[in-house]
């Protein structure tokens, strides 16, 4: 259910109105490039800060976070933020919009001017959460970065197009199972945390939102094969996703007849399809290719 664009009663929050102006006074225009689509509703920033969770001692890592509305309403929640913003006008406007809307948080906040996929170290303590509106086109790809350079990442809410979020929470049998759903499990638990509508973002999009929660797994999954291996099995399962793993892997594995003992080996069935296999099946497989060399 989506509700009108709201003013923020403490003052602090952008709404609607302060984010036309920041953007008329910067000479931004949001570009489809960059998939930038602002949150300009007060209401709907405090929802993905309850929903994620932010306690008073996080410290929460954001990541596009644009002209601030989102970055203001953690501030009001955690401990510190970091921002990573690529966007050279937004980047060097952020500092001066939380210094002038929230001077008593203002030394809680730093910011990150670079491309997030290319980040590998922060300012300040560890992080201890993701909190993002991230854009459609690079959104997976990001989150994935994060979570893997940032393993003191407990917690994370993405908000992203409601076909990705539908993509990373599905779970295996299910038809948008795919790549991003099986990487993503690999570091955490996976679920739909909401929806959001098109009305809180300027302009507004021509798809819905949904909120994406990960929690990551207390113990890494135990496994004698790497990351990058057990990544390489699930790109091979799903490049040609309607044939069998018997065929689908015979690249990876050398041949078909590597792939089917290697399958069997690993308790799956050489008939089966990538979209059946939960992320430990596919840990499984990684770990017999050597075995079975």
């Amino acid at each position: 259910m989506s509700s009108s664009p709201s003013t923020d009663e403490s003052g602090a929050l952008l709404g609607p109105a302060d984010i036309r102006e920041l953007a008329a006074a910067l000479g931004v225009r949001p570009t489809k490039q960059r998939g930038q689509n602002f949150v300009i509703d007060a209401n709907t920033v405090r929802r993905i800060v309850r929903t994620a969770e932010v306690r008073p001692d996080d410290v929460v890592v954001e990541v596009g976070p644009g002209l601030g509305s989102l970055t203001l309403a953690l501030l009001e929640a955690a401990d510190r933020v970091t921002a990573v913003e690529i966007d050279d006008v937004l980047a060097a406007a952020l500092p001066a919009t939380i210094a002038a809307r929230m001077p008593a948080r203002a030394d809680r906040f730093a910011l990150v001017h670079s491309d997030a996929m290319h980040v590998t170290e922060l300012p300040g303590p560890e992080p201890t959460a993701l909190v993002a509106n991230l854009p459609y086109n690079v959104a997976v790809p990001v989150l994935l970065h994060m979570l893997d350079q940032f393993p003191t990442i407990e917690r994370t809410l993405v908000m992203v197009q409601a076909e990705v979020a539908d993509r990373l929470a599905a779970a295996p049998g299910n038809k948008v199972y795919g790549v991003p759903s099986v990487k993503a499990n690999w570091y955490a638990e996976v679920k739909r945390a909401g929806s959001i509508g098109r009305n809180v973002f300027w302009p507004a999009p021509n798809v819905d939102s949904g909120l994406v929660s990960l929690v990551r797994r207390s113990e890494p999954i135990k496994t004698t094969a790497t990351k990058a291996e057990v990544f390489a099995v699930v790109d091979a399962a799903f490049a040609q996703r309607r044939k069998t793993l018997r065929a689908a892997l015979a690249g990876w594995a050398g041949s078909a007849a590597a792939a089917e003992a290697a399958l069997v080996a690993a308790g799956v069935s050489p008939q089966a399809r990538g979209e059946a296999l939960t992320v430990h099946e596919f840990v499984a497989i990684a770990e017999q290719k050597g075995a079975t060399q």
